[in-house]
């Protein structure tokens, strides 16, 4: 009689299954950017009146996938990686069937909220679970790869959303992400089954869960009505534009909020460092109480000491400042390609080429990010993809005119592409190797939410930096003393709004070469382990 053991899945086979999650909700995050004028039309949303309505589609899906990362990545640590990445999936498959059915706009964003929870709380357990089976030295390769799927699926989305649109219908992004959840959650419940459980299961800080919520639901709405220069189709549409009293209470709500959050996890880590101490040298009293430590506070959501830990703050801060880089790409080259292009379409195909140079780019070398830092360590690797930015940001910014060729742009895109992709794996490497091991999910959320900030308030800082110099500038547009309603008198005025326009974009794109430059800075804080 022989007997049979039961085989492991290999690290790599382990890599895969959560990377295809990934994957699905990268994709689900882009794809209905091209979908959008037909959701609307199919909801019957009036336009423009609508367009505030309209723009919670992206905004819902937006809030609640950084929202949910901090308490997702926590109750992984706890509940263990397997059963809260199958329930991630279960989510997202639920949101994925609510959405083609859903009757009216609100119900709609009901559905993307939940594919939002469940596709945003993947990808930090995934970095999580990474951490978990890849010794330390090979973990930068195998985030490298993670970090190239999700950009890969960034791009796909778009130009699989208008695949759909021209061939089927929007409701099949959903159908289809239906059985690609069902392989996803059944490859996931065999391939994590081996993955170490969680040696004490802690309670959870629901007062600090939820004071962070509000923290960070203010915030991103506050930063979404300051920055919405794209929705509103650039700077001359916002010039009258004000920061509202409701914008203001928001930013001051998540202030107060962040602020007491910050009071509570000092306050509980003060009490757990109090509790593991009595553990070590029980006092008399102690031992006669023990049936009391189930009254005591709970750990805390995010162990304040995680950012005292060899690399943290400077990868954490590193990441916060590419984010900001990021956002003003994404969103500063598609505006100029709509200053420059009459036809929308073509404004839209040509940006969509232009950014995939950037996103290709991206998705190859954030693989060799992960090889190189293997060899080489985080600083050098760090160092040379933010250069790569700064230059690639740098060049956009000098030599980007009204009359430069779409392939010169796409070149400096693809400098700046690079310059992303080599950041990706070390950063994220460095984060997971100096976090404790039952504090590995949380700082997984903690990269991702602090490149998805970094991208809101990036946003927010070009639309005040942009209505600031467009104002000034457009007062030395030289116009013809003609009427206002002459042909000759209209053509200078259009000429002359595109020019400065441009000009206001390359600024920016001057300023995050400054940013870039600032991270480079911070990067050579980073240390070997």
């Amino acid at each position: 009689m022989t007997s049979t053991t039961r085989r492991t899945p290999s690290p790599r086979t382990i890599l895969f299954v959560v990377a295809f999650g990934v994957f699905v909700a990268a994709d689900d995050l882009t794809v209905v950017s091209t979908m959008l004028r037909q959701i609307i039309f199919d909801l019957e949303i009036p336009l423009p009146d609508g367009l505030d309505q309209a723009a919670w589609i992206v905004n819902a899906y937006l809030i609640a996938y950084v929202v949910v990362m901090p308490f997702i990545g926590r109750l992984s640590d706890i509940w263990g990686r397997r059963n809260v990445y199958v329930a991630s999936l279960v989510l997202f498959l639920a949101g994925s069937i609510w959405v083609p059915f859903a009757p009216d706009l609100n119900s709609f964003i009901v559905g993307r909220v939940l594919t939002a929870l469940g596709g945003g709380a993947m990808v930090p357990v995934a970095m999580a679970v990474i951490g978990d089976v890849y010794p330390r030295e090979k973990r930068a390769s195998a985030l490298g790869a993670l970090g190239a799927i999700d950009t890969a699926g960034w791009v796909w989305g778009p130009l699989y959303g208008a695949l759909l649109i021209r061939l089927l219908s929007w409701e099949w992004q959903f159908y289809l992400n239906i059985p690609l959840s069902l392989f996803g959650i059944a490859a996931a419940w065999w391939a994590l089954r081996d993955l170490p459980e969680p040696k004490t299961r802690e309670r959870i800080d629901w007062v600090g869960t939820a004071v962070l919520t509000i923290s960070l639901i203010s915030l991103n709405i506050a930063l979404l009505n300051s920055g919405d220069v794209q929705a509103a189709g650039g700077f001359a549409q916002l010039q009258s534009n004000e920061p509202s009293t409701n914008t203001a209470l928001l930013y001051a709500i998540a202030a107060i909020t962040f602020a007491i959050f910050l009071a509570i996890q000092h306050y509980l880590g003060k009490q757990a460092n109090h509790h593991n101490l009595e553990s070590i040298t029980p006092s008399p009293g102690h031992l006669r109480s023990q049936n009391a430590i189930t009254l005591s506070p709970p750990p805390p959501l995010i162990d304040l000491t995680l950012f005292r830990r060899r690399n943290f703050s400077p990868a954490i801060l590193i990441n916060f400042l590419v984010g900001g880089i990021l956002i003003i790409a994404m969103v500063n080259v598609p505006l100029l390609v709509n200053v420059l292009e009459f036809d929308v379409e073509t404004a839209a195909l040509t940006s969509g080429y232009l950014l995939s140079g950037m996103t290709g780019a991206m998705a190859v070398m954030a693989w060799v990010g992960g090889q190189l830092t293997e060899r080489m360590s985080y600083r050098p690797v760090t160092a040379v993809g933010l250069a790569f930015c700064a230059a690639g940001m740098g060049l956009m910014g000098w030599l980007w005119l009204v009359d430069t060729p779409y392939l010169n742009m796409a070149s400096h895109l693809v400098v700046l592409g690079i310059g992303f992709g080599l950041v990706i794996a070390p950063i994220g490497a460095a984060v997971i190797n100096a976090a404790p091991e039952h504090q590995r999910g949380v700082a997984s959320s903690l990269v991702i939410v602090l490149r998805l900030m970094g991208m809101s308030v990036g946003l927010s800082g070009l639309t005040a930096w942009g209505l600031y110099r467009f104002e000034i500038l457009r007062k030395f547009i030289d116009l013809p003393d003609l009427p206002l309603s002459d042909p000759t008198y209209q053509q200078a005025l259009a000429d002359g709004l595109t020019q400065v326009t441009v000009s206001v974009l390359t600024e920016t794109f001057l300023i995050s070469a400054g940013v870039a430059l600032l991270a480079f800075l911070v990067a050579l804080w980073l240390k070997r382990d």
